[in-house]
């Protein structure tokens, strides 16, 4: 792959520095499936649907929704689409964004409340991503022709169908809310912030167009 597009100067910065080498054989196995769906639908010239489930649409799938689509942009693979959802909706986690901030995203607030709507950009022209918490099968995501990827093992075990997943694929990621109001909290969720980059960094890599 050798065209890129360009992201905000601070997310250039971190996405040069992310590391596949850190990616063991084992987790590469985990995330060959989604690399199959994503190669199987660009061959075809079809519109790639990944939705990004966790139990609370707080923060792991919002995290691997936000960096699925900024590095499909990175890569210029065209038409994909992505979404995150829970098996119950809570709010975006305030770290969440915070993390995000600090890795060069331009977050706006549009709405205050209980389940606060963010505007969420990654390059000048883009349409930005909209993160709010929602389940899995709000009206706001897709009904048909998307892959379910399960990232926490709660939602993998308490959802083992998933009405309208043409592919359900388990990656799952540690929670950082176990460092919630811990001298740790920022750093742990920056690392999750960075594992999840890296790897679809790595699923992105693997595509050829």
């Amino acid at each position: 792959m050798t065209t890129t597009h360009t992201l905000f100067e601070k997310i250039e910065e971190i996405v040069s520095i992310l590391n596949i080498e850190t990616i063991t054989d084992e987790r590469k196995e985990t995330l060959q499936p989604l690399i199959d769906f994503i190669q199987s639908k660009t061959n075809d010239k079809e519109a790639i649907r990944l939705n990004f489930i966790c139990t609370h649409n707080s923060r792991r799938s919002h995290l691997s929704q936000i960096w699925a689509q900024t590095l499909a942009y990175h890569f210029n693979i065209p038409n994909v689409h992505c979404y995150s959802g829970g098996t119950e909706a809570t709010a975006l986690f305030p770290m969440v964004a915070q993390t995000l901030q600090n890795s060069g995203f331009e977050i706006q607030m549009l709405s205050e409340g209980p389940n606060p709507v963010y505007s969420i950009k990654y390059t000048t022209n883009e349409h930005p991503v909209i993160g709010f918490s929602k389940k899995l099968d709000d009206e706001f995501n897709p009904k048909s022709g998307f892959a379910a990827i399960m990232t926490c093992s709660q939602a993998d075990g308490g959802c083992p169908f998933i009405a309208g997943a043409e592919k359900r694929i388990p990656i799952t990621f540690e929670d950082p809310k176990a460092f919630d109001n811990t001298p740790q909290q920022a750093e742990k969720y920056n690392e999750r912030n960075l594992q999840i980059a890296t790897e679809l960094f790595y699923v992105y890599s693997q595509i050829n167009s």
